[in-house]
């Protein structure tokens, strides 16, 4: 079954409130965070406490990442053994610009022992990452701990002096670059965080257009950003019906052979229905999370 990745939210380490509120709150994911939002005095603190918040679960079906400090920081290596202690889903190393800084989380994960289910997921937040985004990708073949991307464009922003703008058409070649990188190997992509979350408008403008973009969901920065991003991410009731209209058409005795048919006046291939079974899919996967 597809896991349903529509939010997933960052939380500071260094907060253990934060860490207690996290186990009921409606994201599908949580990213428990040791670089941007930990101060350099309080890694070791914030390590501590994600160890023990881990540990002691609760977190239900919610995907536990650790977002780890950059490969080049001191800070590195300490995280890195931490989570293969701790066992979170996946670890989202931030910084990374090649294949050869891939291949170095991999070594590194084999010194520390690491079950093979802790997967690795990377920030596209610098120019190279992005020039380099289809090696990134195509280095599954040989990584298979890689599961995917997160888009991070404020970063991209600061060391680009590209200017975020609403509607973002300054950064739509690089985005829609990195998506087409990551379909390509069979990876996921989630968008990067909206800023201004007092913004009602803006985020749902902002989610709509990852969502219809291809993104699989968005990564946010505060809990009152959850309900939105779950909605415009979740495939609508109508949308749902129609998706399993179109797979009964199909499975008919009559239209086994055929790769198009006449479904409603309208001409359905055999693509659509392969789009239908992922949005069936989807709906399935997020009614699972969501009655529990």
């Amino acid at each position: 079954m597809i896991r349903p990745r529509r939010s997933l939210l960052f939380m500071p380490g260094s907060n253990p409130r934060a860490l207690e509120k996290a186990r009921n709150l409606p994201a599908d994911g949580l990213i428990l965070d040791l670089e941007d939002s930990v101060a350099p005095e309080a890694k070791g603190l914030a390590r501590d406490q994600i160890a023990k918040a881990i540990a002691a679960g609760g977190f239900g079906k919610r995907e536990v990442l650790v977002r780890t400090n950059a490969l080049d920081s001191p800070w590195w290596m300490d995280d890195i053994t931490m989570a293969a202690q701790a066992r979170p889903d996946g670890i989202l190393v931030p910084k990374i610009s090649s294949v050869e800084d891939l291949g170095r989380i991999a070594r590194c994960l084999l010194d520390v022992d690491a079950p093979a289910s802790i997967a690795v997921w990377t920030m596209i937040e610098t120019a190279l990452a992005v020039l380099h985004v289809e090696e990134l990708a195509a280095s599954r073949n040989v990584e298979p701990r890689l599961a995917g991307f997160m888009f991070g464009p404020n970063d991209i922003s600061r060391e680009t002096r590209i200017r975020m703008q609403p509607g973002r058409a300054t950064m739509l070649s690089m985005i829609t670059h990195c998506i087409l990188a990551t379909r390509a190997y069979g990876l996921e992509i989630l968008d990067g965080p909206y800023s201004d979350f007092s913004n009602v408008d803006g985020f749902a403008q902002e989610c709509t257009q990852a969502r219809d973009l291809g993104f699989d969901g968005k990564t946010l920065i505060h809990p009152g950003q959850i309900a939105a991003c779950n909605a415009i991410f979740t495939p609508p009731a109508e949308e749902v019906a129609q998706a399993r209209k179109i797979i009964a058409a199909f499975e008919r005795p009559e239209n086994a052979a055929r790769g198009a048919i006449s479904l409603d006046g309208q001409m359905v291939e055999r693509l659509h229905a392969d789009i239908a079974r992922r949005t069936i899919a989807i709906a399935d996967s997020i009614a699972a999370v969501t009655q529990h």
